[in-house]
C-alpha cells in the first residue's frame, strides 16, 4: 500500500488545478447549469488529471538523479528511493494505456487532444525543457491543448462551440506569464541553477524580467479585448464583461508582488491553493463573469 501511496504523491495532486482550465469551455458556453455539460467537463477533468500524473511521474524518473540534489524535490518519492523507478514507470505506462480509451469514449476530437497532451508533456521531458525559450513554450502549448479539450469534450453536445481567438492569446500569454515567473524564481533561487536544469544556463535575471512584463501586458490586453470585441458582445449580448478587467489586472499584479517582493512564484498551483488574495480575487472573477453572462 505504501507504494501505491508513494506514486500517488508523485502523480502530484496539488498540480492537478492546472486543469481547471478544462471547464472554461463549459462557463463561456452559458450553458454550465445543464448536467449533461458538467458531466462531460467533469469526465474530461478526470482524465487530463490522471494523464498529468502519470507524466508527473515519468518526468520524476527521468530527473531522480538531478532531483536529488535540489533542496525540496530531493523529497519526492522516486528521488527519494521510496518507489523503484521500474515500478513506477510500469504503473505511469498502463495508466495512460488505459486512460486514451477512455478519451475516445469522450469523442474522437477529445482523445486526440489527450493523446496530444501526452506526446507534447513527454517531449518537453526528454528535449524541451532543455532548450532556452522553447521550454516555456512547451508549458504554454500544454495549457492550451487542455483549453481546447475542455471545448472539444462538450461538441458531441454543442458541435458549434468554439473558444474566441482572443481567449486563446489570453490563455497563451498568461500560461508563459506562469512558467516565466517560475523559471525566474529558479534562476535566483538555486544556488546551482544551471546544473538542476539545462535551459536556466541560458536564461538571465533581465531576460526573464523583460519576458515577465511582456507576457503579463499581453495577458491583459489579450483579454480586455475579448471582453468587448464584436463576436463576445453578440454572443452574451452585452459589453459588461469589461467590467471584469480589474479582476485580471489585480490577479495578475498580485501574482508580480508575490514573485518580485516575496521570491514567491517556483510552484504557480502552490499559490493558487494558498495565496488568499488571489483565491477571492478568481472567485470574484468568476462570480462577475458568471452574473453577466447569465442575468
Amino acid at each position: 500500500m505504501k507504494k501505491i501511496w508513494y506514486l500517488i504523491v508523485s502523480m502530484r495532486p496539488k498540480q492537478w488545478t492546472k486543469n481547471m482550465v478544462l471547464f472554461a469551455g463549459i462557463v463561456f458556453s452559458k450553458r454550465f447549469t445543464d448536467p449533461e455539460l458538467v458531466r462531460l467537463s467533469f469526465y474530461g477533468f478526470v482524465v487530463f488529471c490522471a494523464l498529468s500524473g502519470a507524466i508527473y511521474i515519468l518526468n520524476d524518473i527521468f530527473d531522480r538523479d538531478r532531483d536529488r540534489e535540489h533542496p525540496k524535490k530531493a523529497a519526492r518519492p522516486i528521488a527519494a528511493g521510496r518507489v523503484s523507478p521500474r515500478f513506477a514507470a510500469g504503473f505511469a505506462v498502463l495508466l495512460i494505456a488505459a486512460l486514451l480509451p477512455v478519451s475516445w469514449v469522450l469523442g474522437s476530437e477529445f482523445f486526440l487532444l489527450a493523446a496530444v497532451f501526452v506526446g507534447v508533456n513527454l517531449a518537453y521531458s526528454l528535449v524541451f525543457r532543455n532548450v532556452v525559450i522553447l521550454d516555456v513554450i512547451a508549458i504554454s502549448f500544454s495549457f492550451l491543448i487542455r483549453a481546447a479539450a475542455g471545448v472539444a469534450v462538450l461538441h458531441p453536445v454543442i458541435p458549434d462551440l468554439e473558444f474566441s481567438p482572443w481567449l486563446w492569446i489570453c490563455t497563451l500569454f498568461l500560461s508563459l506569464f506562469l512558467a516565466i515567473c517560475k523559471r525566474r524564481n529558479e534562476i535566483t533561487n538555486l544556488v546551482s541553477a544551471g546544473d538542476h536544469r539545462m535551459s536556466l544556463k541560458d536564461y538571465s535575471v533581465t531576460l526573464l524580467d523583460q519576458l515577465v512584463s511582456l507576457s503579463a501586458t499581453a495577458s491583459i490586453i489579450s483579454y480586455s479585448i475579448y471582453t468587448v470585441w464584436p463576436s463576445t458582445v453578440l454572443k452574451f449580448d452585452t459589453m459588461d464583461l469589461v467590467y471584469t478587467i480589474p479582476f485580471v489586472v489585480f490577479g495578475i499584479m498580485r501574482y508580480l508582488y508575490l514573485v518580485y517582493s516575496r521570491q514567491e512564484g517556483g510552484d504557480p498551483s502552490g499559490v493558487l491553493l494558498t495565496e488568499k488574495a488571489i483565491i477571492i480575487d478568481v472567485f470574484l472573477w468568476f462570480a462577475a463573469v458568471v452574473y453577466i453572462i447569465v442575468r
